[in-house]
């Protein structure tokens, strides 16, 4: 296949292409001193089993965005998830008459080929009085006609996609600051009322409660305590939140009394980051705009929010897909830059950006193979010889370190990067001694996650005491790196 120079970071494939391959990555500039070995190898979606990773296709039901322009490149990120809005003013213009077509379209192509999609039955339809609006912030349907509505067009669409669709989603970020009529209350019950419709019909359903625009502690503990009075929690598998700020890495406290919360009222709830990434460009629409983006800083806060929830057992879902275009009287009125893929104005897919490959990278290791060292601690000298892994890293700059072992072989990998600060546009690396205890390497490697490119650890730079290996010199950015055994990266 011909490749394109697109621009001095990346090239890409003219159109686009499922093959995995068509999508290649030239390294950026910034110099990793340590022999070059290779690249990391992506996968598609058909070559991974499960993961911890979703995909946001939102707002095809406002047209900013078109799935059939960017379907061709979603298998070549090898996420098998995709998070979309059921759309009630498209499907239903008329009261009582469903024009399906639109999104059978979307839902078959997507299942043939190997996606699973996760459907949210939101936004409201302006054609019945109190039916709220179709916009984000929007209100909830509210009146009784409306909801009758509402309540008979998710019982038509679980109908008629319940073999295709196992995932739901009820509304979006009902505490939207436009939304301040959704009360908690409010919200639970309309998050009973449809999830008691979805399950009358498929029981085997998973359904998202909640999907919260930002934390907020109070509006989270009086939605549980209203779901655990109606004895409704076991109605969803997982609660999902929206969580946008400047630094990926800076909302851990939040997250932590969420979860408190949700294991107080649901045990054993799954936590989802339903919707998160960042701009590639400063001053466009959506969260965070306000900010001198680039196609580097949007890469690393994607990845870094990406490890950081897998990290802390959140699953994820990235936001999204492809630039949305914006338009009529939403809050967002200008083209929303966070998608992975750049769109022209007629929401056609120009060129994967630096972050499609970056997600690759992450995608192609971080699958069901892996599975978490919980127990990994850090310490400023590592001393004991028990079986809980511990890890010293000579910095007192704050570093994200997590570790990971291959389920058969046992084989270790720790994922670390500088946590601190926004990203910045530039490499500035930190060449940092790295320790762990109780190791498993027969050949260790360092892997950088944007660039994909995988190196040598030359053996002057290796040390092994016991049962305690030591790295130095390891160069650690605002970026995800990783120091893993070779076996366990996709190489080509």
């Amino acid at each position: 296949m011909t490749k394109v120079k697109s621009d001095r970071t990346h090239y890409v494939s003219p159109r686009a292409t499922d093959n995995v391959e068509g999508f290649s990555m030239k390294k950026p500039d910034h110099p990793i001193d340590l022999p070059d070995i290779g690249s990391v190898r992506p996968r598609s979606t058909d070559a991974i089993e499960s993961s911890n990773w979703m995909l946001g296709c939102e707002t095809l039901d406002r047209d900013y965005a078109d799935y059939h322009q960017y379907k061709e490149y979603i298998s070549a990120l090898g996420i098998k998830v995709l998070r979309m809005q059921g759309g009630w003013a498209k499907t239903e213009k008329v009261q009582g008459i469903y024009d399906w077509t639109w999104m059978d379209n979307i839902i078959h192509d997507a299942v043939d080929r190997g996606f699973m999609p996760w459907l949210q039955t939101g936004y409201g339809n302006p054609i019945y009085p109190g039916g709220g609006g179709e916009n984000l912030g929007a209100g909830m349907p509210l009146s009784h006609e409306a909801l009758t509505a509402y309540e008979n067009w998710v019982a038509a669409m679980v109908s008629r996609y319940k073999e295709k669709v196992k995932d739901w989603e009820v509304w979006n970020e009902p505490n939207f600051s436009d939304n301040l009529v959704n009360t908690p209350e409010i919200t639970a019950d309309f998050n009973i009322r449809t999830a008691t419709i979805i399950k009358s019909i498929q029981p085997d359903a998973r359904i998202s409660a909640l999907a919260l625009g930002h934390i907020d502690i109070e509006y989270v503990e009086r939605f549980f305590l209203y779901l655990n009075e109606k004895k409704a929690t076991g109605l969803f598998h997982n609660v999902t939140y929206h969580d946008y700020v400047y630094n990926p890495d800076a909302n851990k406290l939040a997250v932590y009394k969420m979860k408190q919360i949700v294991e107080q009222y649901a045990p054993g709830m799954i936590m989802r980051q339903g919707e998160n990434g960042a701009p590639s460009v400063g001053g466009t629409g959506g969260a965070l705009s306000d900010y001198n983006w680039s196609e580097l800083t949007q890469a690393k806060w994607d990845v870094r929010r990406m490890l950081e929830n897998l990290g802390n057992d959140m699953e994820c879902s990235i936001f999204g897909i492809i630039d949305m275009n914006y338009s009529g009287n939403g809050p967002i009125r200008r083209k929303n830059t966070k998608g992975i893929i750049e769109s022209a104005s007629d929401n056609q897919a120009v060129r994967p950006k630096i972050a499609f490959y970056a997600i690759q990278h992450v995608t192609s290791i971080f699958d069901h193979t892996l599975e978490r060292l919980k127990t990994l601690k850090h310490t400023h000298q590592i001393a004991s010889r028990g079986s809980r892994p511990a890890y010293s890293i000579n910095t007192d700059r704050s570093i994200s370190v997590y570790g990971y072992r291959n389920k058969a072989t046992q084989k270790q990998l720790y994922a670390m990067w500088a946590d601190d600060a926004i990203p910045r546009d530039k490499y500035e690396p930190k060449y940092l001694e790295f320790s762990v205890e109780n190791g498993n390497f027969d050949d260790p490697v360092y892997v950088d996650i944007i660039t994909g490119g995988v190196y040598e650890i030359p053996a002057e730079q290796q040390s092994i005491v016991g049962d305690i290996y030591t790295f130095k010199n390891i160069p650690v950015y605002d970026s995800p790196i990783l120091v893993a055994d070779r076996s366990l990266i996709s190489m080509k």
